[in-house]
């Protein structure tokens, strides 16, 4: 009989903040402040979204936009990180780094400063609630200037003390080039933070090997089209690179045109570590375990390669050596049984 894969004990590491929301805490919101809310946010089922051309990036960015605008209050933080945190603990995830660019909040919390610490005295409060482990990768937009990602990389290391445990780089990886946003990621590696930039699902290989010859990435968010050139999968194996790997979400914006097409497997069996994560689940419409049960389902993952890539997530974390001893000792258990 198949193990549930809810109880098996994995890391979280891709992730985004207004992303996580449980589509009803969006509706009580709108409610709340008056937002109105498109068909496509309020019909139950996840919105018809392909990204594959820019018409269909700014579908996707507008909903996300308009489901961010109903953040606005510390309350507002702390339910949205509480929640997310309980959906996660749901799913047997014992780490979980969320991803902000918390510029994008800082107009309704009262400026940058603020909007940081909101965010991070609501996941050690929902953290100490729900316990589990969670820490966050503040993340620049790549739309925006490489200044401004200089400022973020400086914020995100002045807080590693206080929760922030990588640097990342987000936003439709087909505009502006991973270079220009070097000098960024130098200051958040030099100030102890994992570098962890989008690549490799919107754009092809080309994007990843950016990542990893112009900033250094220790983690790729996505990283799956990596699957396309053999070379660049060696490389990843050979340096243990975690490709933080969403299925649900890569189907949902049309980079395959069906679960089954998902390269899981080529990386898998080239030894190139994946964390799976939910990316979206407000937009794409599943969450942690259920990436778990795709890859069972449709590549015909054995619940010996599932704890393998439970293992692999657990891994490619930021968690200190505690966390990861009795998260990978309870995936032996889940094995076990």
């Amino acid at each position: 009989m198949e193990r549930d894969v809810r109880l098996l004990p994995k890391a979280h590491l891709h992730l985004h903040f207004t992303g996580s929301m449980r589509p009803t805490t969006l509706l009580e919101l709108a409610d709340k402040y008056g937002v109105h809310l498109p068909d496509a946010l309020t019909g139950g089922e996840p919105p018809k979204l392909r990204a594959t051309d820019e018409r269909g990036w700014f579908r996707f960015q507008r909903l996300y936009d308009i489901a961010r605008s109903c953040l606005r209050s510390p309350e507002d933080i702390q339910r949205l990180v509480r929640e997310s945190a309980q959906e996660d603990v749901a799913d047997g995830s014992g780490w979980l780094e969320i991803q902000v660019d918390p510029t994008s909040y800082a107009p309704l919390l009262g400026g940058l400063i603020p909007a940081i610490e909101i965010i991070l005295d609501a996941v050690d409060s929902a953290s100490r609630d729900t316990g589990l482990d969670m820490r966050v990768v503040i993340a620049a937009n790549r739309m925006k200037h490489p200044l401004d990602a200089r400022t973020l990389a400086r914020l995100a290391v002045r807080y590693a003390d206080r929760g922030v445990v990588g640097f990342g780089l987000s936003n439709d990886e087909r505009r502006g080039m991973a270079r220009d946003f070097d000098r960024a990621f130098a200051i958040a590696r030099d100030g102890g933070l994992l570098a962890a930039p989008h690549g490799g699902e919107l754009s092809g290989p080309s994007s990843v090997r950016d990542c990893l010859d112009d900033l250094d990435a220790s983690r790729i968010g996505h990283g799956v089209r990596a699957a396309e050139d053999p070379r660049l999968l060696r490389r990843l194996a050979e340096r243990q690179i975690t490709c933080e790997v969403c299925p649900s979400s890569n189907v949902a914006l049309g980079v395959y045109e069906k679960p089954a097409d998902v390269p899981l497997r080529t990386l898998f069996d080239a030894g190139v570590p994946m964390a799976l994560g939910a990316d979206d689940p407000l937009l794409f419409g599943s969450r942690l375990a259920a990436q778990y049960e795709l890859v069972r389902r449709h590549h015909g993952f054995t619940d010996e390669e599932l704890a393998e890539l439970a293992r692999q997530s657990v891994r490619g974390s930021a968690a200190p050596a505690d966390v990861r001893e009795k998260l990978l000792s309870g995936i032996d258990d889940w094995l076990a049984n």
